[in-house]
């Protein structure tokens, strides 16, 4: 159960550092901030691509499960950065996609 914890805050850290990638660009196309964002943007990529590679998982069951948990992280941002409070649907698929990550992170493993 501690590797679980360990891998949803390691998913967790994971997507924080994708979605602020992603909207430091979006701030600089959208709402005309400095192009500097860029250099932090890149470099907030660039982590968020090394902390995938810290997961025991094989790549593709590792990016699977971490969808669920950027789902839920994507949705904090909704509400914490956007001021948008998320509304019961989006609570719901939230915990379905936890649920999901849940049942892909917690699957039992073969024997090597």
């Amino acid at each position: 159960m501690l590797d679980f914890l360990r891998v949803t805050g390691l998913f967790f850290v994971t997507a924080v550092a994708e979605i602020v990638g992603c909207y430091l660009p979006w701030l600089v196309l959208t709402q005309g901030r400095s192009a500097w964002l860029l250099v932090p943007a890149a470099a907030s990529l660039a982590v968020f691509a090394w902390l995938l590679t810290l997961h025991p998982s094989a790549a593709g069951r590792t990016y699977a499960a971490y969808g669920g948990v950027y789902v839920v992280v994507a949705l904090l941002w909704l509400w914490r950065v956007d001021g948008v409070v998320p509304t019961r649907w989006d609570l719901v698929g939230g915990a379905i996609c936890l649920a999901g990550m849940a049942i892909i992170a917690l699957q039992p493993r073969a024997a090597s």
